[in-house]
């Protein structure tokens, strides 16, 4: 077997071999079918990666066809956005069509399966019908009005159709097996009375087809080869089947439709039904609330279409049901800001900072690098002064070893800007810290080139100058849910695990340069996480959305599993691994992983990293070259202390000379991030 066909996923070893055996290439057609009832999610993503990316693969053209087949819950809206929503991750379709568009041949094929005797009116209640139907173990039974005459159905169908009797007087059913085992078969409705005007048909109609009716007849009509579906819709495929046996002839290409696990995401919900629920109780700020997992929220919070590719890409597609870890979907979009959004500074928690030898009436613009992972971005200049906004919690009296921010008689750089020491403090009458006196080292500008300069501190810490300084309102999100599935508790409603601290609102003070960023533009707050330009945002009142942060804080968050009670020995009876240690571990096995598994645990050494000291970390700098992996977790870890404001040196700069000379490609990519 070759390496290119022991790539492909299951959907693709079927059309390869379709095209082997039944079709030809030019035959491929595929479609992504969304209901408009409600905006697409996160979820919606795989089936729209999978139909389009097989599009794209094959050269084939892919069909955007909405099922509208429900005028009580579709709407116009929901049409605009889905399209929205696929052309920004960049995808385009070959045609846009619409369940509607095919009524009236849905209709002369539900005659024709009439005179057929294989369809029949049924006038029972809802009630009624549901006893007679059996259940899973149970056959049903046949109905009263099973055997009516193929006149009788033809003059009740055609009668429903012209509007005479009310919604759920009668139904059209086909007529296939009571007894089936698959419950699906056991004469399932094909219309149902639905006296509500249709968005694109108006009052036209007053009888709409079933799902299952509308689904593989649409296909047919299209030509679509490949009709994909989510898992449950498996049961299905045998009535999708038996209504393409009543309808296909030999000239025209029969559609097969196949099925793959549905993406479920940790603490998010997938049901439109639910996340409509969120909108019309004010949960959320409508369907585009950035903590919504709609697509359009995505795009809102700052995701970008390449992030979300990558997701999907690295799921994959499967065969059975997963959830995945919501945190490989910020770690993409990590992954992607990192190369791509310009670092600014900006303080959200200030405190401020007083420079006591630094002139009074001086100030400085400097020159700082816009993104050290894009050699095109250029610089751009920030005022410096003698009173600075930095964060509060890179500041403590006194610390340990271990914290490389600023305390009393230590020192650390100020990025792009001086070196300075911890002097002083001015607190409140309650304690609070109210000012930080430093002084500074006028011979230690960034960049300039002086010995003084080149000398090595273990802390970098951002900042921005108060007299210059622009208010901004940040929008800092959480999970909405403070549960992982919160809509699998059978005793509880999904609404009971709304997290109360989703949504901050914080006053931060940016740097001048973002007086002039645009709706929709991402940055890089250094050393805080990425954030993008609200769409609210006006020049006169800046409001940035929090995409994601810099690390996954939410892993320190989840319940550990509780240990088997026969084996609760005291804490101190359990020795704790070192996290360098389990770091190393990792980095054994790191480069024989899978893409996904990869991903995981390469977001566990970065947590993992949070606990590691420099002094821990640099014996691993002299690691063999042949044990690559164990190069790699250490270079991750580095990444971790060099943004937690490590300053660099000769050992560390090495380290990263010797990674990207290295011939391994994971390791070259991680050492180019540095």
């Amino acid at each position: 077997m070759s390496e290119e066909t022991k790539s492909l996923n299951f959907i693709e070893h079927i059309i390869e071999n379709d095209l082997k055996t039944e079709i030809s290439k030019e035959d491929l057609r595929f479609r992504f079918p969304p209901e408009p009832n409600g905006y697409l999610h996160i979820g919606h993503t795989k089936a729209i990666g999978i139909s389009f990316g097989l599009g794209e693969r094959y050269n084939a053209p892919v069909n955007l066809r909405f099922d509208d087949t429900n005028p009580a819950k579709e709407e116009q809206e929901y049409v605009d956005a889905i399209k929205e929503d696929v052309s920004w991750l960049g995808y385009q379709w070959d045609k846009e069509v619409y369940s509607s568009d095919y009524f009236q041949q849905l209709f002369d094929w539900a005659v024709q399966l009439i005179k057929d005797g294989k369809a029949y009116v049924d006038s029972q209640s809802s009630e009624a019908m549901a006893e007679q139907k059996g259940t899973p173990t149970q056959p049903g039974v046949d109905g009263p009005f099973r055997d009516r005459t193929v006149e009788e159905n033809l003059d009740l169908f055609n009668r429903m159709k012209a509007g005479e009797f009310d919604e759920g007087e009668h139904i059209l059913r086909a007529k296939i097996d009571m007894q089936h085992v698959n419950m699906l078969m056991r004469d399932p409705i094909i219309y149902r009375i639905l006296k509500k005007d249709h968005h694109r048909t108006g009052d036209t109609w007053c009888i709409y087809p079933m799902y299952d009716w509308t689904h593989g007849e649409s296909d047919y009509i299209e030509q679509v080869s490949h009709s994909l579906c989510s898992l449950e819709f498996k049961p299905h495929r045998e009535l999708y089947d038996w209504f393409l046996d009543q309808l296909v002839v030999e000239d025209q290409l029969r559609p097969k439709q196949r099925e793959f696990a549905r993406l479920n995401l940790s603490y998010t919900i997938m049901s439109k039904r639910k996340l409509l629920q969120l909108v019309e109780d004010g949960v959320v700020n409508g369907w585009d609330d950035p903590r919504m997992p709609t697509i359009s929220g995505l795009r809102r919070r700052g995701y970008t279409p390449t992030a979300i590719r990558k997701f999907v890409e690295t799921v994959g597609v499967a065969k059975r049901e997963n959830v995945i870890d919501v945190s490989l979907l910020e770690f993409c979009i990590r992954e992607d800001l990192n190369k791509t959004a310009p670092r600014v500074m900006a303080v959200l928690d200030p405190v401020k900072l007083v420079i006591t030898n630094y002139p009074e009436d001086k100030e400085e613009w400097l020159e700082a690098e816009n993104n050290q992972e894009d050699d095109s971005a250029g610089f751009r200049q920030v005022p410096f002064s003698r009173e600075l906004y930095i964060e509060r919690d890179d500041f403590k009296e006194s610390a340990n070893s271990k914290y490389f921010r600023l305390t009393l008689g230590k020192e650390v750089r100020l990025k792009n800007a001086y070196i300075i020491k911890g002097e002083s403090v001015v607190k409140d009458e309650h304690g609070k810290i109210t000012e930080i006196h430093v002084s500074y080292d006028p011979d230690t500008l960034s960049g300039s080139g002086t010995e003084a300069s080149l000398r090595k501190v273990k802390g970098t810490l951002h900042w921005v100058s108060i007299k210059h300084a622009v208010t901004a309102v940040v929008r800092e999100y959480d999970r909405l849910f403070m549960d992982e599935s919160p809509d699998s508790h059978a005793d509880k409603s999904f609404m009971d695990f709304i997290n109360p601290d989703s949504l901050k609102l914080i006053t931060a003070y940016v740097e001048p340069s973002l007086t002039e960023a645009n709706v929709g533009d991402r940055f890089q707050f250094q050393r805080l996480g990425y954030f993008n330009v609200d769409y609210d945002s006006t020049p006169e009142k800046l409001i940035f959305n929090k995409t994601v942060g810099l690390r996954d804080s939410w892993a320190k968050e989840k319940p550990k599993p509780q240990a088997n009670q026969n084996q609760n020995l005291p804490k101190s009876n359990q020795p704790q691994r070192k996290a360098i240690d389990v770091i190393q571990q990792f980095g054994k096995k790191y480069t024989n992983l899978p893409d996904a598994k990869r991903e995981k645990i390469k977001a566990d050494i970065l947590e993992l990293a949070e606990k590691v000291s420099y002094d821990e970390l640099e014996p691993l700098f002299g690691t063999a070259a042949k044990k690559v992996g164990t190069r790699i977790a250490a270079m991750l870890t580095l990444q971790v202390l060099l943004k937690n404001g490590l300053e660099r040196n000769d050992a560390v700069n090495e380290f990263i000379e010797k990674g990207l000379a290295d011939g391994n490609a994971l390791l070259v990519a991680e050492a180019s991030a540095l």
